[in-house]
């Protein structure tokens, strides 16, 4: 094709049908003969086209339940050659290959396979070979052949076709290419990492990432870093999966914030009774669970207003018009929730701003996941902190045990603390964060920012004492000497959840017992960097 030659002949080969008659429809309309196979085949001819097989043109009919059936040189070669190059064209005629000018595949379903569930042989079943092969070629050989791999480009296809006789641009046909490798990588890629989950290969020699856009971003966390969303396929329930019902695009810091609060109020079974976090900068700034979701909510706020504007609202039940009424009185980013009423959503439409998703599922906090993180010249890959501490798991070290609502605190307080910026410390009273330490370089300034924010909601809510007095602690890992814990109970501490592990415990464990205090070791600690 020299460049803008016009489409004549069209393989179509698709997994997902969706737009398959009209397209074809439009091709056969523009004088382009379809090559089809299979199900594709019969689609376009049921509906009344003019279809030419694979098979008839290869002189070999599919076999092996459809696994041999394009990997054949009349179609290689169709869209292989160089139609500049006379040697090629040479070798097209003597062996009767006829070229192929658009090739329109969409692969087995094979990650829609596994996020069923499906079995290994299943899987294997859907791993594409002669689709990936000829998006390959036909890509390599975009100077003369056009790929189209995904649905959403049939339409952009078909404008081009008419702005250029029947051709495509150059310009367009790189860029299809683009998206074709990125398609085939894409899928290697699912495939080699679901397989190397399931043979349990933990570290793979050669591990690969991929992802699909859902969204360019205005800019990243500062105006001037370019930044887009892409989703990973997992389907797993929250920000990259959920519903936007209304407000402004999301940006990079909203989507970061807004993952942070809704890992962590899953923490909080709905079963259990409502439970709300409301995220600053991804770290929380109040969490609590209540009798009622407006209870959770103002428990929440209470632990830290001041933080509390301009915040992300996470909720592990549907949002209702009491709790919906209550949060727009102050400006809230972004609301995120399993749902929500059409009385809340009616409140929440007089806020044009307001950004709420809803997500139709809480995300399951102890599946396993694989969290990336990159460095200069690397990547850093690791499981998700999917660790769970239940009352069975904790050892008391003091002469003094907990009571029964500061053990309930305690567990609390070890599930916020899971989530703060290390070095963290959470101050837990009634079911309810009072003071919120987070990524201090000690954990004694953490101990003190802790109380100093619980000080400053007792000024603000009219308190005759801090609301820490009596509260439980949690520590996200070992305290390393004895200050940071006298720091939280001079803070009003009166029980305390950590891993232990240090080699001053008996130190700590000591000064706990003077103190008066009542402390757990969980052996598991919760860093987040």
């Amino acid at each position: 094709m020299t460049d803008m030659t016009p489409i004549r002949r069209a393989l179509i080969s698709v997994s997902d049908k969706t737009g398959l008659i009209d397209l074809g429809r439009a091709l056969s309309e523009r004088g382009v003969e379809l090559l089809s196979t299979g199900g594709s085949a019969k689609a376009l001819r049921d509906a009344g086209l003019t279809v030419k097989d694979v098979s008839e043109v290869t002189g070999f009919p599919e076999m092996m339940d459809g696994r041999v059936k394009t990997l054949h040189p009349k179609v290689h070669g169709g869209l292989l050659a160089l139609r500049g190059n006379s040697e090629h064209v040479a070798a097209m005629e003597e062996h009767g290959i006829g070229p192929i000018d658009l090739l329109v595949v969409n692969l087995y379903p094979f990650e829609a396979t596994v996020a069923a569930g499906a079995d290994y042989d299943t899987c294997i079943e859907n791993i594409d070979i002669g689709g990936p092969a000829m998006i390959r070629a036909a890509a390599k050989n975009h100077g003369d052949v056009t790929v189209v791999v995904d649905v959403a480009d049939y339409d952009k296809l078909l404008g081009d076709m008419d702005q250029h006789n029947g051709a495509t641009c150059p310009k367009f046909r790189k860029k299809l290419a683009q998206i074709a490798y990125a398609r085939t990588g894409a899928y290697d890629a699912a495939v080699s990492n679901w397989m190397a989950e399931a043979i349990g290969v933990e570290t793979p020699r050669r591990r690969a990432f991929a992802g699909e856009l859902k969204q360019t971003l205005r800019y990243g966390e500062n105006s001037h870093q370019q930044a887009a969303f892409y989703t990973d396929g997992s389907n797993r329930p929250g920000v990259a999966t959920a519903r936007q019902l209304q407000g402004k695009e999301l940006s990079y810091n909203n989507i970061n914030d807004t993952d942070a609060a809704f890992e962590l109020v899953a923490e909080f079974d709905p079963a259990n009774g409502p439970a709300c976090a409301i995220i600053k900068h991804a770290n929380p700034c109040g969490v609590a669970v209540g009798a009622t979701l407006v209870d959770a909510y103002q428990k929440a706020f209470d632990c830290d207003r001041t933080s509390a504007f301009g915040g992300i609202v996470a909720l592990n039940q549907p949002l209702d018009v009491e709790t919906a009424q209550k949060i727009v009185e102050i400006f809230t980013e972004v609301v995120i929730a399993p749902g929500a009423s059409d009385e809340a959503i009616e409140v929440f439409a007089a806020k044009k701003n307001l950004r709420l998703l809803l997500t139709e599922g809480l995300p399951d906090t102890r599946a396993p996941i694989t969290a990336y993180k990159q460095v200069a010249g690397g990547m850093l890959v690791q499981d998700k902190d999917v660790g769970y501490v239940g009352m069975e798991d904790l050892k008391v070290v003091t002469k003094k045990a907990p009571s029964e609502q500061e053990m309930a605190d305690l567990l609390f307080a070890w599930k916020v603390a899971k989530h703060v910026k290390s070095n963290a410390i959470v101050y837990v009273k009634d079911g309810a964060t009072v003071g919120v330490g987070a990524g201090q370089m000690s954990r004694l300034d953490s101990a003190n920012v802790a109380a100093a924010k619980a000080g400053r909601m007792a000024d603000e809510l009219g308190l005759a004492e801090s609301p820490a007095k009596g509260c439980a602690v949690a520590s996200d890992a070992f305290f390393p000497f004895a200050d940071g814990l006298l720091e939280a109970a001079a803070a009003g501490g009166k029980c305390v959840i950590q891993p232990g592990g240090s080699m001053r415990d008996d130190e700590v464990i000591k000064a706990a017992d003077e103190a008066g205090l009542a402390m757990v070791f969980t052996g598991m600690r919760h860093f987040r960097h």
